[in-house]
C-alpha cells in the first residue's frame, strides 16, 4: 500500500471535499441540490464581460507562445499602475509577478520563505488555501482569531500574543474569505505595527477589493506601510467572473535591498513552470480599466447587492441564526445557536443540511474556525434562488436537533 506523505495529515479540503462529493453523488442520482460551497460566479449566471470578449478576439494568437516567466509586459504594467493607483509606493516591473490564479501564486510566495518549524499568523476564520499551503511548506500555520463582535476585524490582543521566536510571515485576508468583513484602517495599522516590531513579511489577500459594498472603500495594506515588505495578491476571478482563466497576480512593495533575495525564491520557482496561461493574460489590461463591471454588481439593483438583500431578508426570520452583513465580497459567516440546535459537530451540521434541505455549504471547520457553531453562505444564485433556498433552510432548522 502507498503511504501518504506526512506533511498531507493536516492537509484539508472542505470546499470540494467528502460533502461536495456526496453532493454530486446526489445530483446524479436526480436529486436538486443547490451547491453553494465554491465562490463561482460564471456558474451561477454572471457572464463573460464585454470588454473581456474584445481582448481575446482576434488576438489569441499572441498567446500561443511561452511569454515571460513573470508575465507579459503589457499585462504586468497594467498591474503595477492599478496597484500603485491603489497608493502603493516604489513598485516596479521586475515586482509583478502573474500567475494560474491567486492559488498559484500563494504558492510561489511562501515556499521560498518558509522551513520547518517556521510559523505564519493566519486569520481564523480563513480561506484554508493559506493554511493548506503553509502546512504543504512544512511550515505550522498560527491562528489569530477574527472578532465577530468588532465586525470580524482581527482581534489584536490575540495576534499579539501568538507572535513567537519562530514567527515568520503575518497574512491578511481583506476583504476576508469566508466572513465579507472589510477591515478598519486603524486595524490594519496595528497589525502592521506588529509586523514592523517582529520584522515579519506580510501577505495580504485583496481579491476582493473591488467588490466592497455600501459606499465603503477598500484600503491595500502596502500603501499603510512603504518601510515593509509586503506581498500583495489580487486577479480578476471574482471581480469579473473569471474563475476559469485562471488570473491572478502578487505585487512585492517595500525596501528593495530587503527583498531582492526573497525575488530571487520567487524567480526559480516561477522559472520552473515556464509561464502562466497567457491567454487570460490577454485580457488583463482591458479587466482593470474596466471598472463599471464589478461596480455594476455591488450598487442597488445590482446582483451581489440585491442577492445579499434577499439572503438577509429570509434570515432575519430564522430563530437561531444570527449574523454580521457582509460589507464586500459574496459570502456571509452565520452563527448557530448551538444550545438550541444541540450541535457538537458542524460537519455533521453541514451533512444533514445537505441531505435534510438539498443545501451544499462548507462548515466553519472548513476555514479553520474552532468552534461548530458556524458555516458559510454563498451568495451567488440570483435573489429569488436564495430567497427559496433560506427559506427552506430556515424549514429544516425548525425543529432539528443534531444526533
Amino acid at each position: 500500500m502507498i503511504q501518504l506523505a506526512d506533511r498531507m495529515e493536516h492537509v484539508h479540503s472542505d470546499i470540494r471535499g467528502p460533502l461536495y462529493q456526496e453532493a454530486l453523488a446526489m445530483q446524479q442520482q436526480g436529486v436538486d441540490v443547490l451547491k453553494l460551497n465554491t465562490g463561482n460566479p460564471a456558474a451561477f449566471g454572471f457572464p463573460q464581460p464585454e470588454s473581456i470578449r474584445r481582448a481575446i478576439e482576434g488576438h489569441e494568437h499572441r498567446a500561443v507562445a511561452y511569454c515571460d516567466f513573470q508575465g507579459m509586459p503589457e499585462a504586468r504594467d497594467a498591474i503595477l499602475r492599478y496597484e500603485a493607483g491603489k497608493g502603493i509606493e516604489g513598485l516596479r516591473m521586475e515586482d509583478i509577478y502573474i500567475g494560474n490564479g491567486v492559488s498559484e501564486v500563494v504558492n510561489f510566495a511562501l515556499m521560498p520563505l518558509l522551513n520547518p518549524s517556521d510559523e505564519v499568523l493566519i486569520p481564523t476564520p480563513n480561506y484554508s488555501l493559506w493554511s493548506n499551503t503553509i502546512l504543504l511548506a512544512g511550515a505550522k500555520p498560527v491562528y489569530y482569531r477574527c472578532d465577530e463582535a468588532s465586525e470580524w476585524n482581527p482581534d489584536i490582543a490575540d495576534l499579539k500574543a501568538k507572535v513567537t521566536s519562530k514567527t515568520r510571515a503575518m497574512v491578511i485576508i481583506n476583504p476576508n474569505n469566508p466572513t465579507g468583513g472589510l477591515y478598519s484602517t486603524d486595524i490594519l495599522m496595528q497589525m502592521l505595527q506588529i509586523a514592523r516590531e517582529h520584522d515579519l513579511i506580510v501577505y495580504s489577500d485583496e481579491i476582493y477589493d473591488r467588490l466592497v459594498m455600501d459606499g465603503l472603500t477598500h484600503v491595500s495594506t502596502a500603501s499603510l506601510a512603504p518601510d515593509l515588505t509586503v506581498v500583495t495578491m489580487n486577479g480578476l476571478s471574482k471581480s469579473h467572473s473569471l474563475c476559469g482563466y485562471r488570473c491572478g497576480w502578487m505585487a512585492i512593495s517595500g525596501p528593495v535591498d530587503q527583498r531582492e533575495a526573497y525575488r530571487k525564491g520567487i524567480n526559480q520557482l516561477t522559472s520552473l513552470r515556464l509561464c502562466a496561461n497567457a491567454l487570460a493574460q490577454l485580457v488583463i489590461p482591458a479587466a482593470l480599466e474596466d471598472n463599471e463591471t464589478p461596480a455594476a454588481m455591488i450598487r442597488p439593483g445590482g446582483r451581489l447587492y440585491e442577492q445579499r438583500a434577499a439572503t438577509l431578508e429570509v434570515l432575519d426570520t430564522i430563530d437561531g441564526i444570527s449574523y454580521v452583513k457582509n460589507k464586500a465580497a459574496f459570502y456571509l459567516f452565520p452563527k448557530l445557536d448551538v444550545k438550541k440546535f444541540n450541535i457538537t459537530d458542524d460537519k455533521k451540521f453541514a451533512q444533514d443540511l445537505l441531505r435534510g434541505a438539498r443545501l451544499l455549504m462548507v462548515p466553519g471547520s472548513g476555514f479553520d474556525w474552532p468552534e461548530p457553531d458556524h458555516f458559510r453562505i454563498v451568495m451567488l444564485p440570483k435573489p429569488e434562488e436564495l430567497r427559496a433556498a433560506m427559506i427552506r433552510m430556515g424549514e429544516f432548522l425548525d425543529g432539528y436537533k443534531q444526533k
